[in-house]
């Protein structure tokens, strides 16, 4: 099994990331250049509102709408956290460790967040869910600091494991290395791709957590709410550090800055995973040379094509999304209608799982499946897609199939769902339904390269068209009409084809590949 990440940097500085298995898009993420509220952060926040009736609270956190902390995410060591920042704030000399003589008693769960929190108090949180939609970032005040192989949470004492290391002998070892390089007044929870990992590995992710938390306190000192005490960081290296592992083939990036930071980053990391890390520069768009492109446009839209004819139908709500199974006309006479149902089912459960992963879909999902008799048939659908979800790293609930064929999933969502437009407007009529003559087309291009050459003085520039009205222009080597442009302006004009161009599309780029905007 081959498995790939490409990365895609656009010149505004946004980041496509696409995760290949088999050279199959399974996951594709969007960092924005500016997204400034991702998962983890952590804020010196101050609490705005009070709202009894929710026993909510609302922080600000320099949002533009205030985030949401409801008692239930408080954690139980809340006023260990509280006593703790308070004291970082008015004693410049307090330790910056957590000490047990300070811990206070667990709050509990049937309590009032009037009894724990008040109007203006200053607190410390962290971004448990991103802005979605029209509502502010979700919080959580149990912090948690993630590496690659440990998770630190300070103002607890317990170790945990995670439920993939199943070997008793390992998870032993594991427990028990922890619990004798933790620090006191520290919780640790063991992550899967510490399975097998030497005590100087463990120790030393261990130790670079410690130092970011250390940091985050120095900066607690002198922050004014609202304050960013600690940043993930970019998607991109948070995505790397929780996927990446000996299954991996390659990592392509096609920017020079950015393959050097990941390669550092996974030779710090992982020192045996460096050379997979590889800086594209082939002429055609990274996506394109993937074949990524191609699967974006047929996986995105509200019909999802699989099996040959059978198809999903997606839609969405506010309240829910729903799948419907289609088998289309893959209906065959050599078998009964339940084995072919049966087939169909089997196939959309892979693809079901997915589209859940590649679209980031979280809340309620109910999957309308072809109907089935026998009982038997529905439990294996129901297994398929439960074993088809296990690769998800998105916390996730399965319900076994209904009687009336139904099954419900509830997915963790914690960032917007991803959402790629596959409808694009005719670049001929914008829209409009009407069209001027298409020969006019070469005419209106050569009047803005005169325009480019004789008023703007660009020496050379790239013309980006379909790949037809590309050969159109490069036709004949004497007498084609690039080289009429060549004898009347003196000035070479390079050809780019692309296939994700219309037909009556075109743009011109700097030698940079950057667009020249008129």
């Amino acid at each position: 099994m081959s498995k790939e990440l490409i990365i895609n940097v656009h010149a505004a500085g946004a980041v496509d990331i696409a995760l290949l298995i088999d050279k199959k898009l399974i996951e594709l993420h969007h960092e924005k250049s500016e997204n400034n509220y991702a998962v983890g952060d952590i804020y010196l926040g101050t609490v705005s509102k009070l709202m009894p009736g929710l026993n909510a609270a609302f922080i600000d956190v320099g949002h533009e709408r205030d985030a949401f902390l409801h008692y239930l995410d408080l954690g139980p060591q809340v006023k260990s956290l509280h006593k703790f920042t308070k004291q970082i704030l008015t004693d410049k000399n307090f330790t910056p460790w957590p000490r047990i003589k300070d811990k206070e008693s667990d709050i509990v769960k049937s309590g009032k967040v009037m009894d724990v929190l008040t109007r203006n108090q200053r607190v410390i949180v962290q971004v448990a869910k991103e802005p979605i939609s029209n509502k502010g970032p979700r919080l959580t005040s149990e912090l948690s600091l993630a590496g690659r192989f440990v998770v630190l949470i300070p103002f607890s004492e317990g170790i945990s494991l995670s439920k993939k290391i199943v070997k008793n002998e390992e998870r032993t070892r594991l427990k028990k290395l922890v619990n004798d390089i933790k620090p006191k007044n520290f919780g640790v929870i063991v992550r899967t791709v510490a399975e097998n990992k030497s005590i100087s590995e463990i120790e030393n992710d261990l130790k670079e957590l410690l130092r970011k938390w250390e940091s985050l306190v120095n900066q607690l000192r002198t922050a004014t709410p609202p304050f960013r005490l600690h940043g993930e960081g970019e998607r991109l290296f948070t995505l790397v550090r929780d996927i990446l592992n000996s299954d991996f083939t390659a990592i392509h990036i096609n920017e020079q800055n950015l393959y050097q930071e990941i390669k550092s980053y996974i030779s710090n990391k992982a020192p045996e995973l460096e050379k997979i890390v590889k800086l594209y520069q082939g002429k055609q768009d990274i996506f394109q040379n993937f074949a990524i492109d191609k699967q974006i446009k047929s996986s995105f839209g509200q019909q999802v094509n699989f099996l040959g004819g059978c198809y999903l139908i997606i839609q969405h709500t506010e309240a829910l999304h729903v799948i419907d199974v289609n088998s289309g006309n893959t209906s065959s006479k050599e078998v009964s209608q339940e084995e072919s149902a049966l087939k169909v089912n089997l196939e959309a459960a892979s693809e079901i799982a997915r589209q859940l992963r590649l679209r980031d879909m979280g809340g309620i999902i109910v999957v309308d499946f072809i109907d089935q008799k026998l009982a038997s048939n529905k439990k294996l659908v129901y297994e398929k897609l439960k074993d088809a979800m296990k690769s998800d790293r998105a916390k996730h609930k399965v319900l076994p199939m209904s009687q009336f064929g139904l099954i419900q999933i509830t997915r963790q969502r914690v960032r917007p769902e991803l959402s790629v437009i596959t409808t694009e407007k005719c670049p001929t009529c914008k829209g409009t339904g009407e069209i001027t003559s298409s020969v006019a087309l070469l005419e209106e291009i050569e009047l803005k390269i005169r325009y480019l050459f004789q008023n703007l003085n660009h020496t050379q520039i790239i013309l980006e068209v379909h790949p037809y009205v590309a050969a159109f222009i490069k036709r004949g080597l004497l007498k084609s009409i690039r080289w009429s442009w060549l004898i009347k302006y003196k000035r070479w004009v390079r050809i780019k084809s692309s296939a994700n161009m219309q037909f009556t599309e075109y743009r011109f780029l700097n030698l940079s590949s950057e667009e020249i905007k008129l």
